[in-house]
């Protein structure tokens, strides 16, 4: 979700409701600690340097159950953040984790912003020698689907 869509959608929302990737409720006392933008530079294993940006906001569970933030007072966090964001329309990404800090992706759907994984990914698959068998299973490839003596089994 981009940062644009995320902000239209907490104008028309009255409460927020957040969900983990596997469905579990985010605490609804939750509080939002930080709100900015997210600068990875990187060279990935071919050589090739990267930079990647993204609007991150950090999402905390604290003791205080009582706690309810409003879409209204999560806008105003992010328009405060607006000055490092810039006038890029980022893709959001949410720090959350109780027991280790997670970074996810963000849908809506049913009411509710749904953390979604991140998964990790080859970026120089050309230059890496990844055998073209391992790339199919790494997609959800069958392991069946390979042929006798072809090395992928």
């Amino acid at each position: 979700m981009r940062i644009s869509e995320f902000k239209n959608l907490l104008q028309t929302v009255s409460e927020l409701h957040f969900a983990e990737p596997n469905g579990a409720a985010v605490a609804p006392s939750f509080h939002i600690t930080e709100a900015g933008l997210h600068t990875k530079h990187f060279i990935d294993c071919g050589g090739t340097v990267r930079q990647e940006r993204s609007a991150s906001i950090q999402l905390w569970e604290g003791t205080d159950a009582d706690h309810r933030l409003a879409p209204a007072k999560l806008l105003k966090i992010i328009d405060m953040a607006a000055p490092l964001l810039g006038d890029e329309d980022l893709e959001v990404r949410v720090e959350y984790g109780a027991d280790s800090l997670g970074i996810y992706g963000l849908a809506y759907a049913d009411g509710r912003f749904v953390l979604q994984d991140i998964h990790t990914q080859c970026l120089a698959m050309d230059l890496c020698g990844i055998p073209v068998y391992d790339l199919a299973l790494a997609e959800g490839g069958n392991q069946n689907s390979c042929t006798p003596g072809g090395g992928c089994c």
